[in-house]
């Protein structure tokens, strides 16, 4: 069976990795519509070497299609998304907007792909630093018992949209040319040669906002309501690919060994850990990689079964694009 499948978002960096995305995965796909806003209505995209007209995202645009992915911001999945889901499409939604209800799955494939079985209308992609995190976290959660985590996230500008890369490139080619940078607009101080530990809105509690999403979804994603997070994230001169350092206790007492094997055998990661021959994960090998990559393996020297870890993972890809054609995989095609 082949799928009539809409895209949101068409036209931004998650919007064109699904696109690519459909075709290397074989996806069957009958009739592809490519949806975004007013502005880009009437431009045209490729698609198998043909070009394929924008049309704009309204209610009646997703009539007649079995699948559609969002990906243009909590604001437009609020307000189309249960319009699709009411004329029978399933949604699968790359935005913050739904990933707290209770009533909506939030799903990473490799983790809970068991909660999509007889699935209809709405499903959540998570945020790409939690996808990212967990692909390392969950397996030796199933081998060793999740207790509690700290984690430093290390995010690509990229996850900031098109303009974020723009702001980077220009303070570098400044910098290079000796020129005055233009003033920042998309971040609050300089991005190039700075870290700034401050990614989304800062919360009452001194938290922001993606530092909020880390719990809230690790527990819900992995069905732990108890386990204890905390985050900081920080915003760092990178093109793409996101970084997270990760401390984990445990339940049960750690074997070093056993943890490496359990990373090896786990689908979807990769062991990147050879500290002899300087190998550990870094950006810039794995963007543009489907897999995450876990290294820096030792035990914590602060926790009791304590672990600490470093997994890096391409945020568009296994982050938000990949993650949500796996989500469709599952529910539609096994």
């Amino acid at each position: 069976m082949a799928y009539r499948i809409g895209i949101v978002g068409a036209t931004g960096a998650v919007g064109q990795e699904l696109i690519n995305l459909l075709e290397v995965r074989q996806f069957p796909v009958s009739e592809l519509k490519l949806l975004a806003s007013a502005r880009s209505a009437g431009k045209t995209m490729d698609w198998q070497g043909k070009p394929l007209t924008i049309v704009e995202a309204k209610p009646e645009a997703f009539e007649g299609l079995d699948l559609v992915f969002f990906s243009a911001g909590a604001g437009i999945s609020r307000t189309l998304a249960p319009a699709a889901a009411e004329r029978g499409c399933l949604v699968v939604d790359n935005s913050s907007a739904f990933r707290t209800d209770p009533n909506i799955p939030l799903v990473v494939p490799e983790i809970n792909a068991d909660v999509l079985k007889g699935c209809k209308g709405i499903i959540a992609n998570p945020n790409c630093s939690t996808a990212i995190a967990l692909m390392g976290l969950f397996p030796l959660h199933r081998a060793f018992g999740l207790k509690r985590f700290f984690a430093s996230t290390y995010q690509a500008v990229s996850g900031s949209g098109v303009q974020g890369m723009v702001e980077l490139e220009n303070q570098l080619r400044a910098w290079a040319n000796k020129e005055t940078a233009p003033a920042p607009s998309t971040y609050p101080h300089p991005i190039a040669f700075n870290l700034i530990p401050h990614v989304d809105v800062f919360q009452d509690d001194g938290y922001t906002k993606e530092e909020h999403k880390m719990l809230n979804e690790s527990r819900k994603i992995m069905n732990l309501p108890e386990l204890r997070v905390s985050t900081t994230c920080v915003r760092v001169p990178v093109m793409r690919a996101h970084s997270i350092s990760i401390q984990a206790e445990f339940e049960k007492p750690l074997d070093l060994k056993v943890a490496r094997a359990v990373i090896e055998a786990a689908h979807g990661v990769e062991l990147c850990d050879d500290t002899a021959n300087n190998r550990y994960p870094m950006p810039l090998f794995y963007t543009g990689k489907n897999n995450c990559a876990v290294g820096r393996l030792r035990i914590d020297s602060a926790l009791d079964n304590g672990l600490s870890l470093f997994v890096v993972g391409d945020q568009i890809l296994k982050g938000a694009a990949l993650n949500a054609i796996q989500i469709a995989e599952a529910a539609l095609l096994k």
